[in-house]
Order: structure tokens, then C-alpha cells, then sequence
């Protein structure tokens, strides 16, 4: 399953992207204990936010992907897979197919007690550059890679 850009104009995938994004985040929002704001967007607060899509398919309906910024570097900022769908590998291929199709330095961050993110993050050479807590109770870990 090759990742591809993905098109949130179309209702559709849009649609698909945020069931996808609401399945991933009630499991990392287990793992870490505490409430995920991006479990509260509507699929037009998705739709609106200014990023650029990957994803994965499966019979054309996207099941993971990944979205970021890239205007002072690339800043990911969600990378989800669905449920049915984790350890498949599709969360390193998104990662690696971004980091193909960017340049510059990326962060990124997630739960501090998202031991699966963290791993994956690491495995693709992160490093961690330490913790924040953006509201009482939630720890999260930033991640940076350094490049040229």
C-alpha cells in the first residue's frame, strides 16, 4: 500500500480522514490518559486547516495518513492509522514517503506516553528534544529530525 496525496475537497475522503483521525486518537487518548482536543473537530475544522496529505488506501478508501506544514520546515502535524490497521507498517511508510517528498528539518510531537508513536518516530531518526504540557495533565513529547 504506497502512500498518495490525498484531496480533502472531496467529501468523501474527507469524511474518510476524519473517521480515521477521531478511531486513532480515542486509542492514543487511552494510551496517554487524557482528552485529545483533535477528537473534537468537525470534518470541516479538518478540512480548513492549512496542510498538505498523505495517505494510505485500502479499495480507495483511506485508512491512514499523514499531514504537515512545510513553511519555516516541515512540521508534521498528525500522523494517524486505524485501528483495524496498525502494525501493518503503514505509519513508517507515511513517514518515510513525507520525508522522500520534503526538505529541511522536522518536529514533531505526540502523546509522552505514546510508547508506539515514540518508537516509530525514533526508529526514523527523531530525537526527542523534550516534553510540554499544552494544558494541565497533558504531557507531549517533541521530536526533531535534522537534515542537511
Amino acid at each position: 500500500m504506497r502512500p498518495e496525496p490525498l484531496d480533502l475537497s472531496d467529501d468523501a475522503t474527507a469524511a474518510a480522514v476524519h473517521r480515521v483521525g477521531l478511531r486513532a486518537y480515542r486509542v492514543e487518548s487511552e494510551l496517554i490518559g487524557h482528552d485529545i482536543p483533535a477528537l473534537h473537530e468537525s470534518v470541516a475544522e479538518v478540512r480548513a486547516k492549512p496542510l498538505r496529505w498523505l495517505g494510505c488506501r485500502a479499495d480507495g478508501v483511506p485508512v491512514a495518513f499523514v499531514a504537515w506544514t512545510d513553511t519555516d520546515g516541515v512540521d508534521i502535524d498528525r500522523l494517524c492509522v486505524d485501528p483495524d490497521w496498525f502494525r501493518r507498517g503503514l505509519g513508517s511508510a507515511l513517514v518515510t514517503e513525507l520525508l522522500a517528498r520534503t526538505e529541511g528539518d522536522v518536529t514533531v510531537s505526540t502523546g509522552a506516553d505514546n510508547l508506539p508513536a515514540i518508537t516509530l518516530y525514533e526508529r526514523a531518526g527523531f530525537a526527542r528534544t523534550g516534553t510540554v504540557e499544552p494544558v494541565p495533565g497533558l504531557l507531549v513529547a517533541t521530536f526533531a529530525l535534522k537534515r542537511g
